[in-house]
């Protein structure tokens, strides 16, 4: 070995691309990096960002290895989140560098913050007394240092005020550290009025805090309980114990509303992470959180990958929404990597909806969860009367889809003063358009979907692919002018029907595709829970914990949409989506009502819900999935096959079947067409896994996948384990 080589050290690093492995490069002499550290590396013509890792490195001549080129000037990644990308990795298939790179998204974090310069106060005295030199030097008394911009417009006076103190050496120039991006919470700000219920289930959680062993509490409570108002309370015990808390939420048009919340009970709004942060923003939320300055984070599911420096608790609230899980490079589902977080990091971990999903459920049943209950409203307000509309008898007028046992309602409700909810889980004005003289639909030119017609815009979208095009006056197929008819109901046309209904009615249309996206959704929340608008319709987005004080009426229009999709949680997600939205009405001690239009009034999940027997529903479904060892008493996983071509997806699909093992416990199913066939132009089969809840799952998958086919050309092959979609 030469002399330079042994003065390097060899560390493997594991670098943000589908790498199976750590990386081996040598340190340069008079660099240290240890497990975490956060580098600089050459890769290939790139220089890219990696985590030193713990992993062995191979014995080799660091002479003929390539060297890191920096060690960044940040806080390491701590032993526990590196844990925690091992472990998803290994559960979810997904190559570690993948994972890891869910780590690395804000690349300029990785250097400190820059100080600014300040001023403070000196002993000095000024050569003449003003009433706007008095303001300054009251205020800068307050402080041991400000910015002189700061100092100035707290005072009420021009820079130049504070230019001649500083001229005369009344103030010196220090240099400041960076400022927080949220103060830190005060827990004993706005101490809550919790009912005898609340004070109990907050006692739980709080000595769920308190234990320093990891463990999860399902908080399950009826709309309108306080379940965040009691959560918070476990949030207070963890920053009282100096830790970071992270709090998941699963959409973020939610958070405002959230934030103020959290605002009014500690006196600061938490930290924020979510798509829609301003980059300056992220990365300044990324460096304070594994600095440990940002005690609380309200997040979307990505921030479970925060770096955090001493993360002591995880709250999901609304645990059993579909948003949480991931499907795009890297398959997860964040409920249940947060269970994993807190099991490492051996911290607690809340799980929080007024309708729990059904593994949350037997996991509580089977005593691997505490279960803490909330059967009251807060206040003692009452839950709405709920009611089926049978539509085979009282339909709609013709070309409408309200039925007068709807519309009746809606106008007392609207004489009353108060406000009415209609819910349609549809997006746009129609979801197909078609021809009336030539049958000729709209359809997607790179999808196995129908357009959706979006009047308001007057276009045409494709809600997979994103393809846009304009409404056009005539057929393209036979030219026949004015003869397009839009077939069945989306929200806008909905909006339409009350419109004509209810002339002079302020209505509002809540759908995720609102042209000025969340600001302008976030403002119209507001305006709906601040009563200036008397009548709401939307998509799931008003599922999802909203506080509307003055909503009395929620109207289903279309309450069996979700029941015939073939997917075997159909009914959960339907029975969950419409016992959230029926719980908007009646929050604040109204008597209230929620009406739901079906023609299936016998089916087990509108039974349930119109009788509020959410406990025979839940034991019907599980009777039901434990006869057919669905999950989460046995286990699926899903193998995504795409390409170009249809038949190079199908054969590869079909190769890869035949490289399954041979076991007793797991099978394959399929593979069959996707009910999706094509998406963004790429044809698609699936291949089900169906196995036992003890199979090796994991272990099976390794194999199939080893033996298999390599994709090669534009054949791609996706795992997702525990899979929420069935498209």
């Amino acid at each position: 070995m030469t002399g330079d080589s042994r003065k390097m050290k060899v560390v493997p690093v594991l670098v943000p691309m589908p790498a199976e492995r750590a990386y081996s490069y040598a340190l340069r002499e008079g660099m240290d990096a240890g497990p975490g550290s956060i580098v600089r590396v050459p890769l290939g013509p790139r220089q890219v960002a990696g985590i030193v890792w713990d992993t062995d490195v191979e014995e080799i001549d660091p002479v003929k290895l390539r060297q890191v080129e920096e060690v960044f000037d940040c806080p390491p990644i701590d032993e526990t989140t590196r844990r925690f990308v091992d472990w998803v990795a290994a559960y979810t298939l997904t190559p570690p560098g993948l994972v890891a790179r869910l780590l690395l998204r804000a690349p300029a974090a990785f250097d400190p913050e820059p100080w600014t310069e300040g001023i403070r106060l000196t002993d000095a005295e000024p050569d003449r007394m003003t009433d706007a030199r008095r303001r300054v030097l009251a205020l800068a008394a307050e402080a041991p240092a400000w910015t002189r911009s700061g100092l100035a417009h707290a005072a009420g006076v021009s820079s130049t005020v504070i230019d001649g103190l500083k001229a005369q050496g009344v103030f010196e120039m220090v240099m400041l550290p960076p400022r927080p991006v949220v103060p830190a919470p005060d827990t004993a700000y706005a101490l809550p009025d919790l009912t005898p219920d609340q004070l109990d289930a907050a006692q739980v959680l709080r000595a769920a805090v308190n234990t320093d062993k990891p463990g999860v509490t399902l908080l399950d409570g009826v709309t309108g309980s306080g379940k965040t108002e009691v959560y918070f309370e476990a949030v207070a015990a963890a920053l009282a114990k100096e830790k970071q808390v992270l709090i998941l939420l699963p959409e973020i048009a939610l958070t405002q509303a959230f934030l103020e919340r959290f605002q009014n009970r500690f006196g600061v709004r938490p930290a924020e992470w979510h798509s829609d942060l301003a980059p300056r923003t992220r990365e300044r939320v990324w460096r304070q959180v594994v600095e440990g300055t940002v005690r609380v984070v309200a997040g979307a599911r990505s921030a479970l990958f925060l770096p955090f420096k001493e993360l002591g608790l995880i709250v999901v609230d609304e645990e059993h929404d579909p948003a949480y899980k991931q499907e795009d490079r890297v398959f997860y589902n964040a409920r249940d990597m947060a269970v994993v977080r807190g099991h490492l990091g051996k911290f607690p971990v809340v799980l929080a909806s007024a309708t729990p999903s059904i593994e949350s459920r037997v996991n509580a049943i089977q005593g691997r969860y505490t279960c803490v209950e909330l059967r009251g409203r807060y206040a003692e307000a009452a839950l709405p009367e709920l009611k089926a509309i049978d539509m085979r008898r009282s339909p709609p007028a013709r070309g409408g889809f309200l039925s007068p046992s709807l519309l009746g309602p809606m106008r007392e409700t609207l004489d009353k003063g108060e406000q009415s909810l209609l819910f349609l889980n549809r997006r746009g004005y129609a979801p197909l358009t078609l021809c009336r003289v030539c049958g000729h639909r709209f359809q997607c030119p790179d999808c196995s979907a129908w357009l959706v017609e979006h009047r308001f815009r007057g276009q045409l979208v494709c809600h997979h692919c994103g393809h846009t095009e304009g409404r056009p006056d005539a057929c393209p197929e036979c030219g026949t002018v004015d003869h397009l008819v839009a077939c069945g109901p989306g929200v806008e046309r909905i909006a339409e029907e009350v419109v004509s209904h209810f002339p002079g009615a302020r209505t509002i249309v809540l759908s995720s595709d609102l042209l000025g996206g969340t600001k302008r959704l976030r403002m119209e929340l507001e305006a709906i829970a601040g009563g200036e608008a008397d009548i709401v319709i939307g998509t799931q987005l008003v599922a999802k914990g909203h506080h509307f004080p003055n909503m009395t009426l929620v109207g289903i229009v279309d309450a069996d949409l979700g029941l015939a999709n073939g997917d075997p949680r159909a009914a959960e997600r339907t029975f969950q989506l419409l016992s959230q939205v029926t719980g908007r009405a009646g929050r604040t001690g109204k008597k209230s009502r929620g009406l739901i239009q079906t023609y299936q009034p016998d089916h087990p999940v509108m039974r349930a819900i119109v009788s509020g027997d959410n406990k025979a529903f839940y034991e019907r479904e599980m009777a039901a999935r434990e006869r057919t060892s669905l999950p989460p008493f046995g286990r699926l996983a899903a193998i995504i096959v795409s390409a170009e071509k249809r038949s190079d997806a199908e054969s590869h699909a079909r190769a890869m079947r035949r490289a399954a093992p041979d076991t007793e416990d797991i099978h394959v199913l399929g593979p069959a067409e996707a009910p999706l066939a094509l998406v963004a132009g790429r044809h698609r089969f699936r291949l089900l896994i169906h196995g036992s809840r003890r199979a090796d799952m994991q272990g099976f998958l390794r194999k199939m996948l080893a033996e298999g086919p390599k994709p090669r050309g534009t054949v791609r092959a996706q795992v997702d384990i525990d899979p929420q979609s069935f498209l």
